[in-house]
Parts: structure tokens; C-alpha cells; sequence
């Protein structure tokens, strides 16, 4: 096994452990934001990680450049945007039904990629895709799919995902990683201050009980310092859409958490489609040597 080989098999791992930490704290969020407004949580999540990331990442100013802080905002936008049309669309519709069109970024990435940069897809990472596709239907559905308003929004969501995977490859490789996250994280940071006090009731004097603390900390370490930051700097060695597919194992570690821990229950149906996306990520390990 060559050495490009490696590193990609290793940053692939690595993308696998941030579906996995969105996963598990999955739960931890839904309990917060019962008493916590969204927006007001983004931004106590998104503030916390910028001030990490801005004390991890200080000895990259001297590589601060222009470009960085551009490229870190359009990223920031849409990580915001898909944050933002998600919340909205849950106000129309089911949860799972935008769980399941949000989860649609995985078959959007490889057309974009495409579109927009003119980069090949290996057909059983294509395959993968859509496979994954059918494992979370299989997973997340419960109740009838139409279109409306939330489910609109639902894929309006997957595509702004699908463009912050898209534009991260592109830029990690362009400017300091460190840098390039840290104002991701500032922009969303601001966005989520903004739309919290225009549209939640409270923004600062909340109620900082015990399940808010542990799910803004430990969702900002694990879920936003780490996950982001692994994310963009292993995208360098893998393809977007292969990103995608991986990601699509958010859905089942949070499944297998609620199972275990919040005594959620996994039925056939979804077990069945745990097990394709699982088959999907494999899948897209695949490589022919002709490729």
C-alpha cells in the first residue's frame, strides 16, 4: 500500500470520528435547545470554539493573509446558512423527514464537484452515495414525504452542507488550515449573535443549568474545535464526496447512542438502513487499480 494510500485511508478514519462525535452529541443538543433558543445556542457553541481555536491556532497569525479570512467567511456563511434553513424548516415539518433531506448532501456533493470544479467521482464512491441516500430513508423517514415549505428549506440545507464540503477541499489546500477554521467559526459566531437577537427571546440571560453547560462545552470542544478542524485538514488527502459519504454516519451513531444511552428505540427497518450506510462507507473504500 503506497504512502497517498495510506494518508487517505487515515484521513478518512479520521472524517468517520467527527460523524461519530456529531452523532453522540446529537442528543445532547435536542435536550439543551428545549430550554435554550437555538440561535442563542449557536452562538455560546460557535463563540466558545472561536476562542479555543484562536489560542490553539496563534501561532499561525504570522500566516494570516487575506484570502484566509475570505475564504474562512464564505465557509462560515454556509455553515450558518445550513444551520439557519435547518432550524426553519423544522418549524414546518417532521424532524426526521429533515434529517433525511439534510442527509441528501451526500448525492448533491458529487454533482457539485463536479459543476463547479470539474472533479471525476469514482463510480463506487457514486455508488455509495446513493446507496447511502436509500440507508438513511431507511433510517430517518417516518412520515410522508411532499414538498412544502420545510421540506424546502430541508434542501436548501443539504445544499449549503454540500457547498461547505465542496469549498472546504478547495481551500484547505490553499491557505492556512488553523487560520481558515478560525474564521469559519468567527463568521458563524456573528451570524448566529445577529439572527439570536432578532428572532429568539433571550439571547443572553439564560438559564445556564447543568444539561446546557455540558452540551455548549462539550459540543464546542468535540463537535466544533475538533470535528471542523479534523475535517478541514483531512480534506486535503480525500475527495468531497467520499467526505459525504462518510458523513452520512452521523445519523446512525446517533441512532446507536439514543439506543444506548437515552433508551431510544432502533427498529428493523432503521437497523437495515444503519447497515447500508455502514455497506455505503465501504464501498466508497474501494478503489480499482485502473482509477
Amino acid at each position: 500500500m503506497n504512502k497517498k494510500k495510506l494518508l487517505e485511508l487515515r484521513a478518512d478514519f479520521l472524517l468517520l470520528t467527527v460523524a461519530i462525535s456529531w452523532g453522540v452529541t446529537f442528543l445532547m443538543v435536542q435536550d439543551a435547545i428545549k430550554t435554550v433558543p437555538v440561535y442563542a445556542f449557536l452562538f455560546f457553541r460557535f463563540g466558545i470554539a472561536t476562542i479555543l481555536m484562536a489560542i490553539i491556532s496563534y501561532k499561525y497569525f504570522k500566516e494570516l493573509n487575506k484570502e484566509a479570512i475570505i475564504y474562512g467567511v464564505i465557509l462560515g456563511i454556509f455553515l450558518f446558512s445550513g444551520f439557519a434553513t435547518q432550524t426553519f424548516g423544522l418549524s414546518f415539518t417532521k424532524s426526521s423527514i429533515i434529517a433525511f433531506l439534510t442527509g441528501l448532501n451526500v448525492i448533491i456533493v458529487p454533482f457539485l464537484a463536479f459543476i463547479l470544479f470539474k472533479q471525476h467521482v469514482r463510480p463506487m464512491v457514486l455508488i455509495g452515495s446513493i446507496l447511502a441516500v436509500f440507508g438513511l430513508y431507511l433510517l430517518t423517514m417516518s412520515g410522508e414525504l411532499k414538498i412544502g415549505t420545510g421540506e424546502l428549506l430541508g434542501l436548501i440545507c443539504a445544499a449549503f452542507f454540500a457547498l461547505q464540503i465542496v469549498f472546504t477541499d478547495k481551500y484547505s489546500k490553499k491557505v492556512n488550515v488553523f487560520m481558515l477554521v478560525l474564521f469559519q467559526f468567527l463568521t458563524v459566531t456573528i451570524l448566529s449573535l445577529i439572527f439570536s437577537l432578532s428572532l429568539d427571546s433571550v439571547t443572553f440571560n439564560l438559564d445556564f443549568n447543568y444539561i446546557f453547560l455540558k452540551a455548549v462545552l462539550i459540543t464546542a470542544v468535540v463537535a466544533t474545535v475538533y470535528a471542523f478542524l479534523i475535517q478541514t485538514y483531512m480534506q486535503q488527502f480525500t475527495t468531497p464526496t467520499k467526505t459525504a459519504v462518510i458523513f452520512s454516519m452521523e445519523p446512525v451513531s446517533a441512532g446507536v447512542y439514543g439506543y444506548f444511552v437515552g433508551n431510544e428505540i432502533l427498529t428493523s427497518i432503521q437497523l437495515t438502513g444503519a447497515i447500508l450506510i455502514i455497506f455505503a462507507v465501504i464501498l466508497a473504500e474501494i478503489k480499482f487499480k485502473k482509477e
